[in-house]
C-alpha cells in the first residue's frame, strides 16, 4: 500500500544546492531503501498500466532510475532523454529555459513508432522546463505524450499548470511540497 509520508521521510532536503537560495529535494536516501523503491515503481505502474502506454521516456539523470523500472513493470520499451551531446546516433534537440540560461536535452531520432503513447517520468517537476522540453521532442518525433509521471511536486511553482495546459495531461506525482 502507498504511504505518502513514507517517501517524504526519506526525501532528504540540502540546502543552498545547487546554488544559495535553493532547497534540494535529494532521492539517494529513498533509492536505498528498497521497499520504498518497489513503493514508487508500483504505484506509478498501477497509475498507468490501463492505459495502453507504448513506452517510457526518463530524463537524465535522475529520471532513469525510476524511468527503467516503471518501463521494466509496464513491460514497454525505456527511451532515455539525455543532455546535449550524449547520444551518440541520429538525434533531434529541444532547448528550454532555465532560470540562470538555457539548456537543450535530446532523443534519438528512431526512438519511437509513430503514435507511440508516451509517459513521461523525472524525479521532480518545478517549473515544467525539462519534461516540457521533453514532451516537444515526443511529439516531434510523432508520439503523443500520454501522461507524466514524477515522485515529487513543487506546488508552489508554475510546473503542474504549465503540463497541464500545453500537453493536456494531468501529471501524477507521489509527493507534493
Amino acid at each position: 500500500m502507498f504511504k505518502e509520508e513514507t517517501i517524504k521521510a526519506l526525501l532528504r532536503d540540502v540546502p543552498d544546492f545547487p546554488k544559495p537560495g535553493i532547497l534540494f529535494k535529494d532521492i539517494t536516501p529513498l533509492l536505498a531503501e528498497p521497499g520504498a523503491r518497489k513503493m514508487v515503481v508500483n504505484e506509478i505502474a498501477t497509475h498507468y498500466k490501463n492505459l495502453h502506454i507504448d513506452a517510457v521516456a526518463a530524463v537524465e539523470a535522475r529520471g532513469f532510475i525510476f524511468g527503467m523500472l516503471i518501463a521494466e513493470a509496464l513491460d514497454v520499451p525505456f527511451v532515455p532523454v539525455r543532455k546535449a551531446g550524449k547520444l551518440p546516433y541520429h538525434k533531434l534537440q529541444e532547448e528550454y529555459e532555465l532560470e540562470y540560461g538555457k539548456a537543450a536535452i535530446e532523443m534519438h531520432t528512431d526512438a519511437l513508432k509513430p503514435g507511440s503513447r508516451v509517459v513521461i517520468h523525472d524525479d521532480l517537476l518545478a517549473t515544467g522546463g525539462t519534461a516540457g522540453a521533453a514532451g516537444n521532442l515526443i511529439q516531434k518525433l510523432g508520439g503523443v505524450v500520454a501522461g507524466y509521471s514524477f515522485i515529487i511536486n513543487l506546488a508552489f511553482l508554475p510546473g503542474e499548470r504549465v503540463l497541464r495546459e500545453r500537453f493536456g495531461v494531468q501529471p501524477h506525482y507521489l509527493v507534493r511540497y
